[in-house]
């Protein structure tokens, strides 16, 4: 049989996904889940001899027949959300094995990202001590970021390459967050901390979406995994911090300080909580993944009704936005939480629905959130007329522009969409589409902001 290019292959694995994606009781993660199956065959058979279509054909025949899968599906509907709270019994050895195999993976991960934390002390470099607070600060990330694209790596089975590529992007980012000589106290050393992380975030991103970051599809799943992944470490980190206030009152009952212990240990919980969440996220998709289009539900009116009060009492006092740091960095948030709404709203929505009451009061929330974005960018261009440039307002600037691109765009396409005149998809495209700008943004900051601005 003739061989086929990789093209026609990725062609007729989305023609396969397709025709999963239209069996009513098959949800979207569990079509993530049997590709991901279907890949790694196709690999193994590829690593057999099998050329690609060969592969291909004898990878599906073993799926099974996809109407037996659908009925499967349909009559465990009714009570999947309990049975996924824990882990099934019944899967095949074979299952079981990749299971056990991912949970070492992944516990050998959480626990590299928490002790990784400590490496740094072996150089001097001690947590909590004077002088050390910004290194810290800097390099957080790069403790547990690295950590979990390697999950994901290794999870989606992606080549050498991959490794290769994504490896080179953190050593970058890296030298950039470590090499400038920052002056102490200075307020790029600040920017270059704050957004690293986000920078970072883009290859932990590319990692997740296993060779789909090109389709709107794979950034989309990107999007719900951050913000699943957000609402698990909530959850765990509320549970910890019960933990540690009920293990301080033992200890303290007896006349122990268990606070040292506490400084010294708790920041490599917080790092391996990342992976552990990450884990769970990808684990049991299907538990969470309703709960943040329900908590966009219950936050888009009170934030549109926010905004409104917002904007109605400062033209009612007449009075201006505060532009110092701490006031910008809380004001970029809102921003950014109501973009957040937006994107959860999308991830959630039934593209072929037809315009309802929830969308007009999108765009009622987008076009308060654009007024505002106006008014804090005209607060800062007038602050850096009267007083110049500094690495502050400059990065503001910056990012206010980045969101205000989006939020204004967004907005016609979602009016149009209310109008008749454009599809929901265009919508989704644009925001996934978009998702690269904050990182590039953020990497500009970090590479150019330093050396810009005298590394003040």
């Amino acid at each position: 049989m003739g061989g086929m290019s990789s093209d026609s292959l990725e062609g007729q694995i989305q023609q396969w996904r397709s025709y999963l994606r239209r069996r009513p009781a098959i949800r979207p993660v569990d079509v993530e889940e049997l590709e991901d199956h279907l890949r790694g065959e196709v690999a193994a058979l590829r690593g057999a001899g099998l050329s690609e279509d060969e592969a291909f054909l004898v990878a599906v025949k073993r799926m099974g027949a996809l109407d037996a899968i659908s009925h499967e599906f349909a009559r465990e509907h009714s009570d999947r959300l309990w049975k996924q709270l824990v882990m099934s019994s019944t899967s095949t050895a074979d299952s079981a094995d990749r299971t056990r195999t991912e949970t070492i993976v992944v516990f050998a991960l959480a626990v590299a990202a928490g002790l990784g934390i400590k490496v740094p002390e072996l150089f001097g470099r001690e947590w909590g001590a004077a002088g050390h607070e910004m290194f810290y600060a800097r390099n957080f990330s790069f403790f547990v970021f690295p950590l979990l694209t390697g999950y994901f790596l290794w999870k989606r089975r992606l080549s050498l390459r991959s490794w290769i590529r994504l490896g080179l992007a953190f050593a970058a980012a890296v030298i950039f967050g470590n090499l400038y000589p920052f002056h102490a106290g200075s307020d790029t050393e600040a920017l270059t901390a704050l957004h690293l992380p986000i920078a970072v975030w883009l290859p932990v991103g590319i990692a997740y979406a296993g060779g789909r970051w090109r389709e709107t599809a794979g950034r989309m799943d990107f999007v719900r995994f951050s913000g699943e992944l957000l609402i698990y470490y909530a959850l765990i980190a509320l549970g910890g911090g019960v933990l540690l206030a009920l293990t301080a009152g033992m200890f303290g009952a007896i006349g122990i300080d268990f606070e040292p212990v506490f400084e010294d240990w708790v920041p490599c919980a917080v790092l391996g909580a990342v992976i552990v969440a990450s884990w769970l996220v990808e684990a049991k998709q299907s538990v969470i993944e309703n709960m943040a289009p329900v908590l966009t539900r219950i936050f888009t009116p009170l934030f549109a009704l926010a905004l409104i009060a917002f904007l109605a009492t400062m033209m009612g006092t007449g009075r201006g936005i505060d532009i110092e740091r701490e006031a910008l960095i809380v004001f970029d948030l809102v921003l950014v939480l109501v973009l957040g709404l937006l994107l959860y709203s999308i991830s959630a929505r039934d593209p072929q629905a037809p315009p309802g009451a929830f969308d007009q009061l999108l765009v009622l929330l987008l076009g308060s959130a654009l007024i505002a974005d106006a008014f804090a960018l005209a607060a800062i261009g007038a602050r850096i007329s009267e007083f110049g440039f500094t690495p502050n307002r400059v990065a503001a600037l910056g990012e206010n522009i980045v969101l205000l691109v989006n939020l204004g765009w967004s907005t016609v396409l979602y009016v149009r969409f209310l109008r008749g005149r454009a599809p929901f998809a265009s919508l989704e495209r644009w925001q996934t589409t978009y998702l690269p700008a904050y990182s590039i943004w953020a990497a500009i900051v970090v590479v150019a902001f330093p050396p810009v601005f005298g590394f003040d």
